[in-house]
């Protein structure tokens, strides 16, 4: 065996745990953000499914490889990855992905936006494209963003399956003579 292959397995648990282990005492105010979050994430997804424009119209216009697929896998993703933000189950899993997933959404998107060649709709209003454009039109990716960062860094809190699971691993089962 290398030394490299030594070195990047135990650097890849080390990462597996902490993902697998997120702080779980925080406050039960958590619950509010995860609510926030998980909730926005559901009813994205499926309003890709309910409305053409939202899913596999929208991955087209974009330019998507396989738009169809790729629209779904989203979709599928936010509904159930929103749903276990909201349980807080798996919950720095799930928010990695989001973050990854809204800085994509954000970069093909906004962009275009800024230099005026979007292929959706433009806003209703003015600014139709440019810097203030921009600003306008990330806020609710830029929410989700800063969401999902916090749920990473301090964990889905006391009100969260992620709390009771830790709590019965680290819990003795007693003998019960």
């Amino acid at each position: 065996m290398s030394l490299l292959w030594v070195i990047n397995k135990k650097i890849m648990k080390k990462i597996i745990h902490w993902f697998s282990n997120p702080p779980v005492m925080g406050p039960a105010s958590i619950l509010f953000i995860r609510l926030m979050t998980g909730a926005v994430f559901f009813w994205e997804g499926l309003l890709k499914f309910t409305y053409p424009n939202q899913g596999v119209g929208r991955f087209t216009k974009l330019g998507f490889p396989f738009p169809e697929y790729t629209a779904h896998f989203v979709g599928t993703m936010e509904i159930i990855g929103g749903l276990l933000i909201l349980f807080g189950l798996l919950t720095r899993f799930i928010t990695f992905y989001f973050i990854i997933q809204m800085i994509v959404a954000v970069l093909t998107t906004k962009i275009s936006l800024y230099l005026g060649t979007s292929s959706l709709p433009l806003p209703p209003a003015p600014p139709k494209a440019g810097f203030w454009a921009v600003l306008h039109e990330i806020r609710s990716d830029y929410a989700q963003i800063m969401t999902s960062i916090f749920l990473l860094i301090e964990g889905p809190g006391r009100r969260s399956l992620d709390y009771i699971l830790r709590k019965r691993k680290l819990t003795p089962i007693k003998d019960s003579l």
